[in-house]
């Protein structure tokens, strides 16, 4: 599947995965954000003020039977510490019907705290961000769920210093591991674009994402 490079204006062209018209039999689809770990996911979630599903909190707690293993500890980066299934459920379920459970995960402890009611019965279009993002592409679009997936990216040294600030405040690991899994993040970032983009993601800035998600929920506003 051809992509554009970051600096690539998609506004005027046709959409990868546009809502169809007259299509409403979901009330809602999902816009899937992925990209590198400090590359403004989340902040750009927040400015958008659309109702967002955070993927991290699917994690597997950390005593989970097969969790894979790097360095001597549990390895976070891959998918396979992650719990698809389940959050394909809790989105499927906001799209068709408007509310679902989502859990609450802690990360500095690793483990499930808890869980939460989400209801959004009026809104268009949902956002689902984390590094896993990429994982559902497939499976929403065979459920017709999908609105369009997002992989932000930026210089990986701003992206580097912007994790590491959020970690470090966040207290999310000890700092010798912070810094030893940043170093490894930065090495492996274009490794990981590229498989994202090889799984359906687009490649955008993220003044191109917000751009593309305001207009994605003002069109499924006005078809609505």
């Amino acid at each position: 599947m051809p992509h554009r490079r970051p600096g690539t204006d998609h506004h005027a062209d046709p959409a990868l995965f546009d809502i169809p018209e007259g299509a409403r039999q979901v009330p809602r689809r999902v816009v899937l954000i992925t990209g590198p770990s400090g590359s403004g996911k989340s902040s750009l979630v927040r400015r958008l003020g659309l109702p967002a599903v955070q993927l991290d909190d699917f994690y597997h707690d950390i005593d989970h039977p097969g969790l894979p293993q790097r360095y001597g500890s549990v390895d976070w980066d891959s998918p396979l510490t992650w719990n698809a299934p389940e959050a394909v459920r809790a989105l499927e379920e906001l799209c068709r019907h408007g509310e679902a459970e989502l859990p609450i995960y802690d990360i500095p402890t690793s483990r499930r705290t808890g869980a939460t009611r989400m209801a959004i019965p009026d809104a268009p279009v949902v956002l689902a961000e984390g590094i896993f993002a990429a994982e559902l592409i497939a499976k929403l679009r065979r459920r017709d769920l999908l609105a369009d997936a997002l992989c932000l990216v930026r210089p990986r040294i701003q992206t580097f210093w912007m994790r590491l600030l959020r970690d470090v405040a966040e207290s999310r690991k000890p700092l010798p591991v912070l810094l030893r899994r940043g170093l490894a993040h930065t090495r492996a970032e274009p490794a990981l674009i590229r498989r994202w983009v090889s799984q359906g993601a687009r490649e955008v800035s993220v003044h191109q994402a917000e751009r593309r998600i305001h207009d994605l929920a003002t069109r499924a506003r006005a078809q609505g």
